[in-house]
């Protein structure tokens, strides 16, 4: 039996899918008010629990061999981060103590690669790229880096038998909330994206990252880290590729980076006085915006195997999804 937390969201139903096809029985654990709409028709054993529960966890590992523990809380602007950190730091920690009492044989941890240090030069960042806290922008990445610390010092100190993956900016299919990047992908082949600035991340198919996380289980060192990704891409260039698929005319203004500063402190305080969800554009985001976010996956293709597809396919099923699903009109 293989336990899969964060089984109903976008890249760990993903994970699930993945493995049924490759013969797994999967549990999952999730929580009562989990969205289950990504895991409609999946052959699995639901556990009801969560990070936070550590009762939850015990029943949930019972009986597993493996777990891939893919459950965070991704937001760039959270009202209050306390419990971001409760569920990435203290979640993680509290997992990875119960599985190694229930004695997992091997475990995946989902990390991000918003914990490597970006390249200044502007290149594309490896495994070696060790960030520090101050390197860390938002309460997302912080609390990534310090879970993925406790992890790997679980693995030196108490033998924890797992394999951190790093997952870049995965699109495509299930992105049912969606994420930040799912956002202006929809939004872009709304037409409702007037204008860009000038940035730019590594896109992989959703797909490509679950199928990452097996050949980590299968292939990967304890202990190691391995960057899932796809293609580094300028904003600019995603933007054209949407455009194309969608057949509308591409944002041609490039709005500079001091102007959206401000526009991203107005939203977030707009966002607080209405009392609504996440503002369209907040500082983190404004933050990150400055640096192209480029990422090597060549550990991963060397040593797991991994094989992302071209770009263009990971926004096809992106749009084709999104339209879907009402997102794009």
């Amino acid at each position: 039996m293989t336990l899969v937390t964060g089984a109903s969201g976008f890249v760990g139903s993903a994970v699930v899918r993945c493995l049924i096809r490759s013969g797994h029985r999967v549990r999952v654990l999730v929580r009562p008010t989990s969205d289950f709409r990504n895991l409609a028709k999946i052959p699995v054993d639901r556990v009801v629990g969560d990070l936070k529960d550590p009762h939850s966890l015990r029943q949930a590992l019972k009986g597993c061999v493996y777990l891939f523990h893919v459950a965070a809380d991704y937001r760039l602007w959270v009202p209050d981060p306390r419990d971001m950190y409760q569920i990435n730091v203290r979640g993680t920690q509290e997992i990875m103590r119960e599985a190694l009492h229930a004695g997992i044989k091997r475990i995946i941890y989902t990390s991000s690669v918003g914990t490597l240090k970006l390249n200044g030069d502007g290149s594309a960042a490896d495994e070696n790229a060790t960030a520090s806290l101050t390197d860390m922008i938002g309460h997302y990445k912080r609390s990534k880096l310090l879970a993925e610390r406790a992890v790997l010092n679980m693995v030196e100190t108490r033998g924890l038998p797992a394999v951190v993956v790093n997952p870049s900016t995965p699109v495509g299919p299930g992105d049912i909330k969606p994420t930040p990047t799912g956002r202006f992908i929809a939004e872009a082949a709304s037409g409702r994206m007037p204008a860009y600035v000038n940035t730019g991340l590594n896109i992989v198919h959703v797909d490509d990252v679950a199928t990452g996380h097996l050949l980590a289980l299968r292939q990967g060192k304890i202990g190691e880290r391995y960057i899932l990704g796809g293609c580094n891409m300028t904003l600019r260039e995603i933007l054209l590729e949407v455009a194309s698929l969608v057949r509308r005319p591409v944002p041609r203004v490039c709005i500079p980076h001091p102007v959206v500063m401000p526009i991203a402190v107005l939203s977030e305080l707009w966002a607080r006085c209405a009392g609504r969800g996440e503002p369209r554009v907040t500082v983190v985001g404004a933050k990150m915006a400055r640096r192209h976010m480029f990422f090597s996956s060549e550990k991963a293709i060397r040593e797991l195997d991994y094989a992302p597809r071209p770009p263009q396919e990971a926004l096809y099923d992106a749009v084709q999804w999104f339209r879907l699903n009402g997102n794009v009109c």
